[in-house]
Parts: structure tokens; C-alpha cells; sequence
């Protein structure tokens, strides 16, 4: 009743012009931005919102693909019998900062993402909620999103095995010197020595796991019946289970064959894998990295990959997004890099689109967000994946 009695005086006008005066009421008693825009909506009668979604464009005859601007995961009916704005765009910059004064809900997925700074935050008004069409909100400033109390939500779940699988295909790709077999065939060439001068089985070998959440987990349950031993950190799971063994960061680091990522990119994990870090690896060790780019110190990696001390590098995630042409890991050796889009299988991509659709369609009920999608509500980071120290 407190926020009911609260509205019904004079100063709701003031909640209905601007939503940086709609956080400090939110705050002061600790509802959630969700929350303060139904109650609005209930009272005034339902109001249009405009919704921004960043996809990448197009190209003629791929029709399967959903995360396009032709497509755009079925929103655009979706959004427009509701009565709502619905702008896509393929620029993320330029065409980004156009649509800040006025839009309430921005949509971007991990890959092709829409980068909420806390410059542009405070350059929109009216921004109520962030959603990551898949999962990875890293691309948000979170602090900046708390302070302003705007939601941040993901479709959580919606990609793992996706990218899990990925990561063991890199992981065989790397031991099995596939780029070099794949290059001799494509270029004519028949050295077998060459070739073979690298190529390990995988059993036997200690699989390191950075990272050991959803993604985490399903890479090891995969890894398993390879015959491997598998070991993890994490700093929020620091328990065995019946695939892995929890050992602590440097132990993680010295002694595995290879090591796989897969956690978030949080103020903790940013440039962790710098040349401290990636020259305490085994010599001949390989690394692969399904998670965020910016973990890996870019030029690092590419100095101990030409001093042979890393083997190989594979993965899909760079910085910046999308990787320029001239950047250095495109042309490193030993390399199985791809754009980002281990989690942009078909399956995933259905996922994603019905969990957009369901993420939306309780904010327009005022219903309340499945817990494991919030990354931010009521003015705070709520996600333990970026507050683990």
C-alpha cells in the first residue's frame, strides 16, 4: 500500500515525465523500474513504447537464419499488434545513438551487440530495460544500468549446449592439427610431416575449465567419455562433481593440456589471460575460448603463440566486435578463430526467440522475470555470475 498511497498525491505527475525521477522514488522504496512503468500503465491506460533492436543484416536466400534483420526473431509482428514502436538496426554505433533520447527497451544479442555505455545510458531517458537476445550481458555497463534502475535480462540457458559443443570441436580441431590438414588439401599439398609434427589424441590429457557454470558443465559431461581428466576453477563453484575436479587458478593454469573458457567478462576476468598468466601455461599447451575475447590480452597471445609457447589458439569471441580486418588474430598462427557464432545454431536461435517473446510479454503483464534471466533489478546486479570476485 505504501507505493499506492505514495502515487495518488501530486507528485505522480512528476514520475510520469521523466524516468530518472521514476528511479528515485523506485529506490527509495525498492521496487523495480518493471514495476513503477505497470503501475504507470495501469493507472494512465497502456502507453506505446518504442523498442530498438540491434541484428545483423540480412543476405538473400538464407532464409533459416532468425537473428537478422529480416526476421528478427518474429518481433516485428510480435511488437506491432501490441500497439509498439519496433526500429531494427544494423549499426551499432552511429544509428545506436540516434534512437537513445526516446527508446524504452533496447535488444541486442552477444554477437552483434548493442553497447549500452554509461554515456549512453545517461543519454536515455526513458530506457526501462536491456535485453540480451542470448546470454552474456557484458556489453551493458551494469553499474551505470543499477544506478539508473533500468532491467537488465537474458535468455539464460538458451545457447549451452550450443556453445559447449563448439568449445570440444575446438578443442579436437586444435590436437588434431585440422587447420594445416584442412590448408594442405584446400592448397594442393600432400606433407604429411608437416602435419603430423603436431597432432596429439585427446585421451589421456588434463582438460583445465575456467569457468564451470552451465556451459562449464556440459563441456566436461562432453569431455568425459573422451577418457581425459578434467579440472576446474571457479569462484563460485569450488566443488567436484563426477566429471571434474575444482583446483585453484594457477594449479588450473600449470598443469593442464589445454584449457577452455567459459566465464563471464566481469571487472575480475578482464585481460585475466595476459602474458603473466598465458606464460605460466604448459609449454606446447593449447587454449580455446568460447566465452568473451576480451579475457585474452590480444597481443599476449599472439607473442606466445609466435614464441611456440602456446600451441594453438581456437575460439569465436574477439575484441572488438565485429573484429576489424586487419586484426592481429585473424592471421596468428596455429589458429582456429571464427566469427562469433557458436551459440547461433538454429536450435539456439529458437530458444532465444521464444525467450525474447516470453521476457517481453511479462513486462507487458507485469509479471515478474524468470530469476535465473535477471542480471539487473530493483537497482541492483542480482546475477551472481557478475559479482563473484
Amino acid at each position: 500500500m505504501l507505493f499506492a498511497n505514495y502515487v495518488l498525491n501530486d507528485s505522480f505527475k512528476e514520475v510520469v515525465c521523466a524516468n530518472r525521477i521514476e528511479y528515485f522514488f523506485a529506490s527509495k522504496m525498492h521496487i523495480s523500474s518493471v514495476t513503477l512503468h505497470s503501475f504507470k500503465n495501469k493507472l494512465l491506460g497502456e502507453i506505446s513504447m518504442k523498442i530498438v533492436a540491434l541484428f545483423p543484416e540480412s543476405v538473400a536466400g538464407e532464409d533459416n537464419q532468425l537473428l537478422n534483420t529480416e526476421r528478427a526473431i518474429g518481433l516485428k509482428p510480435f511488437l506491432e499488434e501490441k500497439g509498439h514502436e519496433f526500429v531494427i538496426l544494423t549499426d551499432n554505433e552511429a544509428d545506436l545513438d540516434k534512437h537513445l533520447a526516446d527508446m524504452d527497451i533496447v535488444i541486442s544479442a552477444p554477437f552483434y551487440s548493442a553497447y549500452m555505455t554509461k554515456e549512453r545510458i545517461e543519454k536515455a531517458p526513458n530506457l526501462k530495460l536491456v535485453i540480451t537476445a542470448g546470454v552474456g550481458s557484458d556489453h551493458v555497463d551494469l553499474q551505470a544500468a543499477s544506478e539508473h534502475n533500468i532491467g537488465v535480462v537474458e535468455v539464460t540457458g538458451s545457447n549451452t549446449i550450443s556453445v559447449a559443443e563448439h568449445a570440444v570441436m575446438d578443442l579436437l580441431i586444435l590436437l588434431r592439427n585440422y587447420e594445416e590438414g584442412h590448408r594442405q588439401a584446400k592448397d594442393g599439398e600432400w606433407n604429411l610431416s608437416k602435419v603430423g609434427n603436431h597432432v596429439h589424441e585427446l585421451q589421456i590429457k588434463t582438460i583445465g575449465i575456467f569457468g564451470f557454470g552451465r556451459i562449464g558443465q556440459l563441456v566436461a559431461e562432453r569431455l568425459a567419455p573422451f577418457n581425459v581428466t578434467i579440472q576446474h576453477y571457479d569462484p563460485i563453484n569450488q566443488k567436484d562433481n563426477e566429471h571434474s575436479t575444482f583446483v585453484n587458478f594457477d594449479e588450473l593454469v600449470s598443469t593442464s593440456d589445454a584449457v577452455t573458457i567459459h566465464a563471464p567478462l566481469t571487472p575480475e576476468t578482464d585481460n585475466l589471460f595476459d602474458y603473466d598468466v598465458l606464460s605460466r601455461m604448459k609449454v606446447g599447451s593449447y587454449l580455446v575460448n568460447t566465452a568473451r575475447g576480451k579475457i585474452v590480452n590480444t597481443n599476449d597471445l599472439v607473442e606466445l603463440l609466435n614464441a611456440k609457447h602456446i600451441q594453438g589458439y581456437a575460439g569465436d569471441v574477439w575484441y572488438p566486435q565485429p573484429a576489424p580486418a586487419d586484426h592481429p588474430w585473424r592471421t596468428m598462427p596455429r589458429n582456429g578463430m571464427t566469427v562469433h557464432y557458436s551459440g547461433m545454431t538454429l536450435e539456439a536461435q529458437a530458444r532465444i526467440e521464444e525467450g525474447v517473446k516470453d521476457i517481453l510479454t511479462r513486462f507487458f503483464n507485469n509479471e515478474p522475470f524468470q530469476d535465473k534471466d535477471i542480471i539487473v533489478d530493483a537497482g541492483k546486479i542480482s546475477s551472481k555470475s557478475y559479482t563473484a570476485k
